[in-house]
């Protein structure tokens, strides 16, 4: 197999790199009681291909104050896409859905016109003093789809195709990519993968992506002179190649895909085409007419 490396060094010259169009270093939000890192939306770009949203939780240890409690709470027109590098949470949704979720499992939920759910480690099997790491990313569905019925499907770590060689390992999440193909089913055609590379490994990233990003993990992550460090998200030029080379050994996730059928309107949980559309499930959920969590019966307030 080949990663199409480049064998040419990258030269430290500081200077603008001419694939690089924004970079977006993510702010801190409170949650209440944890705190996230939010790439996405962003000033700089609210999206990058059809992702809308790119939260990172963690790494924090759980126990002597620290938690992971997400009260029941309305979503329509995305799916969710929860991926775990440490810990464990319960996922309960009103379709009835009750999920553990572990490292490198993958939780898909399709909110459609309308689905609640809650994430928790408080019944998730994780003891005092261990670490909950994360990412969960929204997909804006396409505008056909926005209004589909609330779906959702888990994948364990078997299901995800990897490739590996030349001191690179992917694992493909959502999407086709490095020659694998994700069985997990998804709207908006999103690339999704969790990259590793070793010290001084090169990475070119596939240019038939229209819209790519590279949000770093740990590690640091070089192309044309720049390096960039955890908690950071690149975002590369259409049809442009880049190549990524590892300082030190590095975890990226490559996320993108193609341009979205039109501008989206995100407030709070909800994300649509319409702004009508969020006004409805705004009133939706003031009201009580959103189905509720069976086994959950806290919620979250609408925001005022």
């Amino acid at each position: 197999m080949s990663w199409q490396p480049t064998t040419d060094p990258l030269c430290l010259t500081g200077s603008t790199p001419s694939s690089i169009a924004t970079v977006i270093v993510p702010r801190n939000r409170d949650l209440g009681g944890f705190v996230v890192r939010r790439a996405l939306p962003a000033a700089e770009r609210r999206t990058v291909g059809p992702f809308v949203f790119f939260d990172q939780f963690g790494p924090m240890v759980l126990g002597n104050g620290g938690a992971f409690e997400v009260r029941p709470h309305p979503h329509i027109g995305l799916a969710t896409v929860t991926y775990l590098f440490s810990g464990t949470i319960m996922h309960r949704d009103s379709l009835g859905s009750v999920q553990l979720i572990r490292p490198g499992e993958v939780n898909l939920m399709t909110a459609g016109r309308g689905i609640v759910h809650s994430e928790r480690t408080s019944d998730a099997q994780s003891p005092p003093g261990a670490e909950l790491c994360g990412l969960q990313t929204w997909v804006a569905l396409p505008r056909a789809h926005e209004e589909t019925a609330p779906a959702f499907t888990h994948y364990g770590v078997a299901d995800l195709p990897e490739r590996e060689g030349e001191g690179v390992r992917a694992r493909v999440i959502l999407g086709s990519v490095f020659g694998c193909y994700s069985p997990v089913r998804s709207y908006s055609d999103p690339v999704y993968a969790e990259c590793h590379l070793e010290t001084g490994a090169h990475l070119m990233l596939p240019t038939p992506i229209e819209e790519r990003g590279a949000y770093v993990v740990f590690g640091t992550l070089q192309t044309e002179g720049q390096r960039f460090g955890p908690n950071t998200l690149v975002v590369f030029k259409p049809r442009v190649e880049v190549v990524v080379t590892a300082d030190t050994p590095t975890c990226f996730m490559l996320v993108g895909g193609a341009t979205l059928d039109g501008p989206r309107h995100l407030w709070w949980n909800f994300v649509s085409s319409s702004q009508e559309r969020i006004e409805v499930a705004k009133a939706d959920w003031r009201a009580g007419r959103f189905p509720r969590v069976p086994g959950d019966e806290e919620f979250i307030p609408l925001p005022e």
